[in-house]
């Protein structure tokens, strides 16, 4: 009977290690804990990694596992919460929300937060609006020239 109480736990290790939430990482340098679940979660939301309605690690179950406060990591789902990324059902626990656009919302987020920087950076280097499109330019020419190109179709290539 005792090896089986060591033995549980180690399954219970393997299982919490498989789960998504355990590739977190919060770095000491990278903002607020919080902020840097919140960033985090939103990400495998947008990349589909958590999948709509899939549950999330319960809030002691996070904190324990990246080992930060339990308030740490429920001002991020409150946070997610607000911003309908995830909904809490009371004794159920967290989910992503079943809103197929709010992945495609998240990417649009991510996007005007990337875009703003560079025009702020743009700004900052002195540039004009017209050197700064042209470099937007210049990397969606670089970005269309990495694309692979689709095979052609059998009545394509006819």
């Amino acid at each position: 009977m005792s090896l089986d109480f060591i033995v549980n736990p180690c399954i219970l290790s393997i299982y919490i290690m498989r789960r998504a939430p355990s590739s977190i990482v919060l770095s000491q340098t990278g903002g607020p804990l919080y902020q840097q679940i919140v960033n985090q979660i939103r990400e495998r939301i947008a990349f589909e990694e958590w999948a709509a309605g899939e549950e999330l690690p319960s809030i002691r179950q996070l904190a324990a596992d990246l080992r930060v406060s339990v308030i740490t990591v429920k001002r991020a789902y409150l946070e997610l919460e607000r911003e309908g990324v995830i909904v809490t059902q009371q004794g159920k626990g967290s989910f992503v929300t079943t809103n197929v656009e709010i992945g495609a919302q998240l990417y649009e987020e991510k996007m005007a937060g990337h875009l703003e920087e560079a025009a702020r950076l743009g700004v900052t280097l002195g540039m004009s609006d017209r050197e700064i499109v042209s470099r937007l330019r210049k990397a969606l020419d670089w970005v269309d020239d990495a694309r692979p190109v689709p095979p052609k179709t059998s009545k394509e290539s006819q």
